[in-house]
């Protein structure tokens, strides 16, 4: 184990010194019978946490597999689990992208329901036309499939309903998955012309809200969290944090520090909102609840550097967890301090190895690298890495948990993992 002296820079600022009371805040979790399943990106809590226990901590391309299935099509997006379904959305070799229903039970495709027909953009070759996560309540599963739309289906795979939208110029292509909030479908896309977040009726598809946004590239999630008794959708965007009125839309505050290229999703807790910039990056802890350009007096702590550029960090127990994906490093940080609690390699040192965001489930933190090694630690201030799981398929996706199994897409394949 390696023990380090603190990255992060503590500011001093006057809102900080004044030493007030933390203000709640969390990330916003699904709630009623979608809190027994995986219905989002990151499941019920948002931030890649599992409740219960019996969820196997060793398995291979062998061991533990329950059933193992090929997919009709390529993709990033991970599987969203209500009951006995699974939905994936996907893009075939023409292009044309589709959302995928399969069995719980077997992994057997139920339907299979292509968009609108639209010209493919160009992507980044690790980004692919299927990245976004969809997301269901229940009765309708809503995907972004980029160019080819925001499109809700029911659990028949009938289009309900469909929202051309204009994807634009950003230089790896679309991402983002859609975040559902009430009654709306928020959705947030920063390109080189018509940037936007904006949400939308999710019974008619008919525009809520639609702000437009100056930033150029970004690839990230919205979050919806409550900060006191105020909520907040926080999008973690090209060199600023912005928060926004979920009702309407209007921009409540902002905060500079980010890199140019963002992906990770933010996640909440210990009143602070953290987030992760990408390409090594700094990491800001950022207390909610201000109003304007909160950059002087919101910001509790921040690292130089370090962060991931694809993975979102991970807020288990007491600690804050990322893993820089250009060197293949663990950190774990006090979260209300930032002080470096311990720094690690995982594996072999590749850039940009990493794209799944990791899990928290049982005591044990998960981190999967591209190359399909996931890497069992131990939850806590020491570091102990109990051992490495290998699938020996290449694996982009975030897994989801649900009743003591994981449900993991590869390159090629869906697979269940089980006791």
């Amino acid at each position: 184990m390696q023990r380090r002296t603190a990255i992060p820079l503590i500011l001093s600022a006057p809102w900080a010194m004044a030493q007030q009371p933390d203000m709640s805040v969390s990330i916003l979790p699904v709630t009623g019978e979608g809190a027994k399943y995986w219905p989002r990106w990151r499941g019920p809590s948002g931030q890649g946490l599992v409740e219960g226990a019996g969820y196997p901590d060793k398995w291979s391309d062998t061991e533990n597999v329950l059933w193992k299935v090929e997919l009709p099509g390529s993709g990033n997006s991970s599987p969203i689990i209500w009951r006995d379904r699974i939905f994936l959305t996907a893009a075939d070799a023409s292009g044309k992208r589709s959302v995928l229903c399969l069995s719980r039970e077997n992994g057997k495709l139920l339907w299979q329901t292509s968009a609108p027909d639209a010209p493919a953009e160009h992507v980044h070759r690790k980004n692919g036309l299927a990245s976004a996560t969809a997301v269901t309540d229940g009765e309708r599963v809503y995907a972004f499939l980029g160019s080819q739309g925001l499109i809700a289906l029911d659990f028949n795979g009938k289009i309900v309903w469909k929202r051309k939208l204009e994807v634009a110029g950003n230089y790896h292509g679309p991402a983002g998955s859609p975040l559902l909030y009430r009654d709306m479908v928020i959705l947030y896309q920063d390109q080189n012309a018509g940037a936007f977040v904006a949400a939308f009726d999710r019974r008619t598809g008919e525009t809520a809200w639609w702000n437009k946004r100056s930033e150029s590239v970004g690839w990230g999630t919205p979050v919806a969290i409550r900060a006191g008794s105020r909520d907040e959708i926080i999008v973690h965007g090209q060199y600023r944090v912005y928060s926004y009125e979920p009702a309407t839309g209007k921009e409540l505050w902002t905060c500079n520090g980010p890199t140019m290229e963002v992906v990770p999703a933010p996640v909440a807790g210990h009143g602070l909102i953290f987030c992760s910039s990408g390409r090594a990056g700094p990491t800001l802890a950022i207390r909610p609840g201000g109003s304007g350009d909160v950059s002087d007096t919101h910001v509790a702590w921040r690292t130089s550097r370090g962060s991931p550029f694809i993975p979102s960090p991970l807020l288990y127990g007491d600690h804050l967890y990322i893993v820089n994906d250009m060197a293949s490093i663990g950190t774990c940080f006090q979260a209300k301090t930032g002080e470096t609690v311990w720094q690690q390699r995982l594996g072999e040192a590749v850039r940009e190895g990493f794209s799944a965001s990791p899990i928290g489930v049982d005591g044990k933190v998960y981190f999967t690298n591209d190359m399909g090694e996931t890497f069992v630690l131990k939850a806590g201030p020491e570091f102990e890495l109990l051992h490495v799981n290998k699938l020996n398929e290449r694996m982009l996706a975030s897994p989801a948990l649900v009743d003591g199994r994981w449900y993991m897409r590869t390159s090629r394949h869906l697979m269940a993992i089980g006791a």
